[in-house]
């Protein structure tokens, strides 16, 4: 018993994630920066592609795709209201189906940068690996703006 319970705290201290050190705005501000930064960077994305710049899109998105891994952090329960946040309750509600959805998005992220070397068709293959994963996120887990 006694073994159990130093092997829990040894996990709790190493492998979860704190944000003890944070507050909840700065954990709230802090999401909605990553969200925000991925849009942009999504949209930076766009243009490159147009432009056949393949090279230069790959590193957003990697990016990207770490903020979504990051992102599976900034959740905890005490970040529901306050600070402007847009995040449904559904998000805790369904915690298993959103950082499903999260990890999703960042393994398509990484997919979307081995695919693009060969598609010919770049609107097609964002709007399935990048610009889908949006709007079933922002469609279950983001409050209308």
């Amino acid at each position: 018993m006694k073994k159990l319970i130093l092997t829990l705290i040894f996990f709790l201290f190493f492998f979860i994630p704190s944000h003890s050190n944070q507050s909840v705005e700065e954990i709230i501000k802090g999401r909605k920066a990553m969200f925000s930064e991925n849009y942009q960077n999504a949209k930076k994305i766009s243009i490159l592609l147009k432009s056949k710049r393949i090279e230069e899109a790959k590193p957003l998105m990697e990016k990207i795709s770490n903020n979504y891994k990051e992102l599976l952090n900034y959740f905890p329960e005490n970040t529901q209201e306050g600070f402007k946040t847009e995040a449904l309750p559904s998000i805790w509600e369904n915690k298993d189906e959103f950082n499903a959805l999260m990890q999703k998005a960042s393994d398509d992220m990484i997919e979307l940068a081995k695919a693009i070397n060969t598609v010919k068709d770049f609107q097609k293959i964002q709007k399935e690996l990048m610009w889908n994963n949006c709007s079933s996120c922002h469609n279950r887990f983001r409050a209308p703006h």
